[in-house]
């Protein structure tokens, strides 16, 4: 009697697949490695040139087999859809499809991403699929950054993108913090608050969020992995009305990037 088919995805970073699944060697980081048995070529090579599309061809380990097994109707066409850009905000993950039933494992960087991720996978599947979401968010990175600034206002001089003596205080202590962060991006985002016209305050939160990166890089960090970006007076944590809450919407955010 066929089987159902079942593919196994490891996604990033060390993950690792069941006993059943597993290879004989673990992946590499940064190996796709792919796994499973499906019904034939056809389904396989669609598979594997989403995959290489998405994460590069060097990336993805071909350890599907051709085996005697059933297809559910239009199995093929939905795995395609599962086989997303936001499977690459996963690390130390595994997407398995086995039949009708799809399991998620892994981690994102926050709760957003975790939702946004089940969400998209949920829309894309008929109401027969059975989905199982096992990502969780990583938090020892983002708790490290969040602990280190310590809801701290890194400032400048009003107005400018040049940073106070405080400023460069809270930052050398960040860098240390970033040392112990191997093998994340970290996005540097800049704030400010509503006060002035708001194409001045995004030009100004991107150059403060970039003098950010160029202080950091001068303390040791790797500028490669830093993102940066400016939003301005968008994303408010506090009422503007008074100096108090303006004063927490000057801010500069890290958060782990993946």
């Amino acid at each position: 009697m066929p089987h159902r088919p079942t593919l196994l995805l490891l996604c990033l970073l060390g993950a690792a697949a069941n006993a059943q699944m597993a290879a004989p060697a673990g992946p590499k980081p940064g190996q796709i490695v792919v796994n499973g048995t499906v019904p034939d070529e056809v389904s396989k090579a669609a598979v594997l040139g989403r995959l290489r599309e998405l994460y590069g061809s060097e990336r993805v380990v071909d350890q599907v087999a051709i085996g005697n097994v059933s297809l559910p109707p239009n199995w093929s066409a939905y795995v395609q859809k599962l086989i997303g850009p936001n499977l690459k905000l996963i690390s130390k993950g595994q997407l398995k499809v086995d039949g009708n039933n799809v399991s998620l494992r892994g981690e994102v960087a926050n709760e957003a991403q975790r939702q946004q991720i089940a969400s998209d996978i949920a829309t894309s599947l008929n109401p027969t699929y059975t989905v199982n979401n096992g990502l969780r968010v990583s938090a020892a990175e983002q708790n490290l950054l969040d602990d280190t600034l310590a809801k701290r206002i890194i400032e400048f001089d009003s107005g400018k993108a040049t940073l106070t003596a405080s400023g460069k205080g809270i930052l050398d202590e960040m860098a240390a913090a970033l040392q112990k962060v191997k093998g994340k991006k970290v996005e540097v985002i800049g704030h400010t608050d509503n006060v002035g016209l708001r194409l001045s305050n995004l030009g100004l939160s991107q150059a403060r969020a970039e003098t950010v990166r160029q202080y950091l890089a001068d303390k040791g960090i790797n500028p490669d992995m830093i993102a940066v970006s400016g939003q301005g007076p968008d994303r408010p944590v506090a009422d503007n009305g008074g100096a108090d809450g303006r004063a927490r919407n000057r801010r500069i955010e890290f958060r782990i990037a993946q």
